[in-house]
């Protein structure tokens, strides 16, 4: 396989949420630690006791056909789609490099670490910006409404004063 140089942004791009954990898919983990996606999952297979359910699992066929597959992907010759690929989470990715055991495999797990942490990073500054602006929607409704109060309290302050009533021409007597 030729070698190319992964930064952590491709591996960012790599790591997909499924099942509600973020994972890399089989193939994209393959590539990073350049080795065959087959070679992977063969050591995968040898050593079930290091990959707990936590730490992998494979793709349903309705999931495998909801993910697409990475841009970054081709075929490997000799793959097969008929296979549901494996999804690896961080601790997986980590064991994977372990059960590997090729310095690349090694040096390469360091990034994906620190992409799978970088991404925790984002998700908490979102999650940070997302309350902020509850508690600043929550405020503008108390403002809203204050304002509106204030606005129909002054409504009839600046409404021009009503015209005097007019004089009746003639005599009229006094009603007494």
């Amino acid at each position: 396989m030729a070698k190319a140089k992964i930064s952590t942004a491709d591996i960012l791009s790599s790591i997909r949420t499924i099942r509600g954990q973020r994972v890399i898919l089989a193939a994209d983990l393959a590539r990073i630690f350049q080795t065959e996606t087959k070679k992977l999952n063969q050591q995968v297979k040898r050593n079930p006791d290091r990959f707990p359910s936590d730490f992998l699992f494979q793709l349903t066929a309705a999931e495998k056909v909801e993910v697409p597959r990475s841009r970054n992907v081709t075929l490997e010759k000799g793959t097969h789609h008929r296979y549901l690929p494996y999804a690896f989470t961080e601790h997986g990715a980590i064991m994977a490099a372990n059960v590997l055991n090729s310095p690349q495999a090694v040096a390469m797990s360091v990034y994906v670490v620190r992409a799978f942490i970088r991404q925790r990073e984002v998700l908490a500054a979102n999650a940070s910006l997302l309350k902020r602006l509850a508690e600043i929607g929550k405020s503008l409704l108390l403002h809203d409404s204050a304002l509106r109060d204030i606005y129909h309290r002054l409504q009839p302050l600046l409404q021009p004063p009503p015209d005097p009533p007019r004089k009746k021409i003639g005599f009229h007597a006094a009603l007494a």
